[in-house]
């Protein structure tokens, strides 16, 4: 019933949510989609940014360490992030003048406590899994509307990694017949998605960077003693000078010369990685300003590698389209301006194309739950790497 109706509405109006690696808040778009003659056309009515009450960020935290993700704490989490995405949906929707009556559906990212893409071999079966919490049943029950939920799980069912799973919109969105284009996300962790000139589907390739804002934002935490969490504006790193050796020792990290597909989190570049930076940092005593315009030119060298590596032998793009909370920061992009000007890449936001940095992750999810609820695939086999292209998310009904 719910794919039949959603093939005949040939303009819906869906909720898209997403709380990403960084922890920072939940992101909710409301966007309208419309159909005409195959062409899609998508329409943002509203963005909102909902940061996290701290006492709730620090409980998430504590749920990226296996010593203290209890049970109990995952499953109240599980649902206080419904109660929480609920609002910022119903928040969403009255920005744009709306009522939850004017809307068709919910598709919610969830928070990824953990993601463990590679198959990990125990027990004798290859298990690749992941956790994201945010109950899609309280969401649907609070706002009285069908959402979709739980999206990754699909692809690593069917052998894929569970991402990247934006590349499935940017196809959508940003697919040109007679240029190449890098769209870098930079969010906790930076991912790239290359979208050939004239792309078939399984021409489309993406695949995590490594850091985005993720090693910045904790050192900068760090050193301010969590008076600040981010560099605002790259502010702090512009005071600074990059220190070579340091980069030089964090470019020897063996993801950066992983065969794709491959992907990326907390898992590797979170908490305790920071930490070796940071003793690093001390027993050198290099400049404060210094180690953060390092790790900031770390993310630049790290798109620029993954750019060098494995798109140049196939393609040369014209422009690398930077989005997520990275492109407000002016040093990093001055960073990405300095390293791709000898490739002939100019380097844009998504502004630039008449789009929103901060909403696109958000509107990917309510893409993706669209297709969803129609039956239809929603995936990249080439991206991801599973066996075959798969519907993901699960619906819960209010």
């Amino acid at each position: 019933m719910i794919f039949q109706s959603m093939h005949e509405n040939k303009v819906r109006r869906v909720v898209g949510m997403m709380s990403g690696t960084s922890v920072d808040g939940v992101d909710a778009a409301l966007v309208e989609i419309r159909q005409n003659d195959g062409s899609l056309q998508i329409k943002l009515l509203a963005f909102e940014n909902n940061p996290y009450p701290e006492a709730v960020r620090e409980q998430i935290f504590a749920l990226f360490r296996p010593e203290t993700a209890t049970v109990d704490k995952i499953g109240y989490m599980n649902f206080l992030l419904g109660e929480i995405y609920a609002q910022s949906a119903l928040s969403v929707i009255e920005k744009a003048g709306l009522t939850p009556a004017d809307v068709d559906f919910v598709g919610s990212h969830g928070q990824t406590i953990w993601h463990e893409p590679v198959p990990c071999g125990r027990d004798g079966w290859p298990v690749r899994y992941t956790v994201q919490i945010g109950e899609g049943s309280v969401i649907a029950n609070r706002t009285g509307l069908v959402t979709v939920s739980d999206f990754r799980v699909a692809d690593m069912a069917a052998g894929g990694q569970g991402a990247p799973l934006v590349p499935f919109s940017e196809y959508l969105l940003y697919r040109r017949e007679d240029e190449t284009l890098l769209l870098q996300n930079i969010g906790g962790i930076g991912n790239m998605t290359v979208m050939p000139a004239s792309a078939k589907p399984e021409e489309v390739c993406a695949f995590d960077t490594g850091p985005g804002n993720m090693i910045i934002d904790a050192v900068i935490s760090a050193l301010t003693k969590g008076a600040k969490a981010f560099d605002d504006g790259g502010v702090f790193g512009a005071k600074g000078t990059v220190n070579e050796e340091l980069l030089a020792l964090l470019r020897q990290e063996p993801y950066y010369t992983r065969p794709l597909p491959k992907t990326t989190g907390r898992e590797l570049f979170g908490t305790q990685y920071t930490a070796k930076i940071l003793s690093w940092q001390g027993a050198h005593r290099i400049p404060e300003a210094d180690l953060v315009a390092t790790v900031t030119d770390l993310t630049a060298w790290s798109i620029e590698n993954a750019y060098e590596q494995y798109v140049l032998p196939k393609y040369r793009a014209s422009k690398l389209v930077v989005g997520g909370g990275g492109s407000y920061n002016k040093t990093l992009l001055g960073f990405l301006q300095k390293r791709f000007a000898p490739y002939g890449v100019e380097v844009q936001t998504q502004e630039d194309l008449g789009f929103s940095s901060d909403a696109k992750e958000a509107v990917a999810f309510a893409l993706l739950a669209d297709r969803c609820v129609r039956g239809l695939p929603n995936t990249l086999p080439s991206v991801t790497g599973a066996e075959k292209p798969v519907v993901m998310g699960k619906i819960s009904l209010p």
